[in-house]
């Protein structure tokens, strides 16, 4: 079992947990996931490591609350435990020898660019944080980007808070002056293929982090599977972490909504059942 050591709500539907695993604190790296179950009777589902302490064997997840399997995560209070969690799962990102980079998170992906802009930091490299959310009320973790940033950039698509606009604007401001070794962009898909279509006339190497459907989290079952340069790849052993510019978003964008009605009803069955 695996206690939850604490729980906060960074924004209406958006959970914060800390939670006691000490074998996956003792390997974990920025841009690896893991995988649990809520209870017994509960989907498997794959979440990014948003965070680590080795010394107290921690991890720490954030996640948004869309269906049944998170609405019954989100239900579980501090001082309760989880049945299951295994990982760290997937390939570390690849930060070593970085020495300028934008980072690039959107809505809840935030949570994961979060612990690479943090590791940059430590390695030295200058960090440029680019964050964006539809709007004021769903911005998370500000403070902690203003930490490793040496450049901080708030987005809000609707301009409540921050500059109005998607992450796109800054970093195509920056694009014109300056370069980076690295772009690495976490969150939506279409947010990540328009940062790979601004980065491309520039030749910068850009990072996506892929999150599709997945089950197993060991390359067995397929169902991460993605097209990467015309090849097969699967997210939880050959990633998250791909060339953006290789990959097929119109695809990844198409499987992505395979489950959309499947997981609205279950959504439904579940606050009917707290109805009752």
């Amino acid at each position: 079992m695996f206690r939850i050591l604490k729980k906060q709500k960074l924004n209406d539907s958006v959970i914060r947990m800390e939670i006691e695993a000490p074998f996956a604190a003792r390997r974990a790296e920025p841009g690896q996931f893991v995988i649990l179950r809520a209870d017994e009777r509960g989907e498997r589902i794959p979440l990014t490591i948003a965070g680590y302490d080795r010394e107290r064997g921690t991890v720490e997840i954030v996640f948004q609350v869309v269906g049944g399997a998170t609405m019954c995560l989100g239900a579980r209070e501090e001082g309760e435990s989880i049945p299951d969690l295994v990982g760290p799962l997937g390939v570390p990102t690849a930060l070593e020898g970085l020495k300028k980079v934008a980072v690039i998170g959107g809505g809840v992906g935030c949570a994961i660019a979060l612990p690479v802009a943090r590791k940059l930091q430590k390695l030295g490299a200058s960090v440029t944080s680019i964050v964006g959310f539809r709007s004021r009320g769903l911005v998370i973790l500000e403070e902690e980007f203003c930490a490793c940033s040496d450049r901080f950039f708030l987005m809000t698509d609707d301009g409540s808070y921050g500059e109005k606009g998607n992450v796109c604007a800054p970093l195509g401001r920056l694009l014109q002056t300056e370069t980076f070794d690295e772009v690495i962009a976490i969150g939506p898909l279409v947010m990540m293929k328009f940062v790979a279509a601004a980065t491309r006339p520039y030749a910068i190497k850009t990072v996506a982090s892929m999150n599709p459907i997945m089950i197993d989290g060991t390359g067995m079952c397929g169902c991460c599977r993605l097209t990467v340069g015309g090849e097969t790849k699967f997210a939880c052993v050959d990633g998250p972490d791909f060339d953006a510019h290789l990959v097929d978003f119109d695809e990844a964008i198409r499987r992505s909504r395979t489950y959309t009605a499947f997981e609205s009803r279950k959504r439904e069955e579940h606050c009917n059942l707290f109805r009752k």
